[in-house]
């Protein structure tokens, strides 16, 4: 099945991942929930950073 996305990709909002850096471009699925999404995929959601210690 072909994409029917014809627009440019650079134009869409991108982020770093909280786990690994890596940059995620926005994605439709995400439209909703666009300023939840933290992690780039379930292994890194698996393998978030731990909170630091707070004295």
């Amino acid at each position: 099945m072909k994409s029917s996305f014809k627009g440019n990709k650079q134009s869409l909002p991108s982020k770093p991942c909280a786990a690994c850096g890596r940059d995620m471009t926005w994605r439709k699925a995400w439209a909703k929930n666009w300023e939840q999404v933290l992690y780039c995929s379930d292994a890194c959601r698996k393998n978030k950073p731990k909170p630091a210690a707070q004295p």
